[in-house]
């Protein structure tokens, strides 16, 4: 995807506000060169994405709704598409989309950088490390851990995070665990970058299949995950799309409809 360079972002950018999340209406070329800057001036910055799923966890669950205030959150899926352009007449600049945005991202760099995993089952975990290790020779890629580890073990877990000390740790426990485990584990003697990445290890495993390119093009990607794992996902699509909508037009009504400005 090198149909996106790089270049330098502006230190603060607009911000559409989704269900009372912030998200950074910036496209992928700025974002890129953003993430990018705060690695070179190694700013601790809590990274996470908004679609219509968390953007539904978000409004039931309090505590994430919190956590999330406190991260960069970029805009991910035709979902918060369709909310910015009933709340603002107009998409994103960019669906910066974990799955793409963030391979992207890391295999763009030519400086050599350390990437830890954290999450998924050893397994995907196991085998993304080996797929992304061969996608980006130039880095140094490490497991940190599966994403099964117990409270006992926490402590651990977290003494070779800080011993690594990674540039980017892409943390994929699933929402909301991985933004609250964020938001409440790291710090910054911990990483640089901590990015709640979902079901990326389990796509750069090859386990789960990504959606042909054309799909994708098509923004139906959401309609290929259901048909591929419709028992975990059918509530989450055929019951929170509407649900998530339902909402957006209730914010378009009667709530409020701000923009602003983020940085990390």
């Amino acid at each position: 995807m090198n149909m996106h360079p790089a270049r330098p972002a502006p230190e603060r950018f607009p911000a559409r506000r989704i269900l009372g999340i912030d998200v950074a209406s910036i496209g992928w070329a700025d974002a890129t060169g953003y993430l990018r800057l705060l690695l070179r001036e190694r700013r601790y910055t809590k990274v996470g994405f908004l679609n219509a799923h968390n953007a539904n966890v978000a409004c039931r669950d309090p505590e994430f709704a919190a956590a999330m205030r406190d991260f960069l959150v970029l805009p991910d899926g035709v979902g918060v598409d369709m909310a910015a352009r009933l709340l603002y007449g107009e998409p994103f600049p960019s669906n910066l989309n974990g799955t793409d945005f963030i391979p992207h991202f890391i295999t763009s760099m030519a400086e050599p950088i350390t990437v830890g995993l954290l999450g998924a089952t050893r397994k995907n975990a196991e085998a993304a490390l080996a797929n992304l290790a061969k996608l980006a020779p130039q880095h140094r890629i490490e497991l940190i851990h599966d994403g099964y580890f117990s409270k006992d073990e926490e402590p651990e877990v977290l003494s070779r995070i800080a011993s690594l000390r990674p540039d980017v740790l892409l943390v994929a426990m699933g929402v909301p665990r991985q933004e609250l485990w964020i938001a409440s584990k790291l710090t910054p003697a911990h990483c640089t970058l901590p990015i709640a990445v979902g079901a990326l290890l389990d796509f750069l495993s090859g386990a789960v299949p990504r959606a042909p390119l054309w799909v994708r093009r098509w923004r139906l990607e959401w309609m290929f995950r259901l048909v591929v794992e419709p028992g975990r996902l059918w509530r989450r699509y055929v019951v929170g799309n509407p649900v998530f909508l339902f909402r957006v037009l209730r914010q378009k009504l009667t709530g409020p409809k701000t923009t602003g400005k983020v940085a990390a």
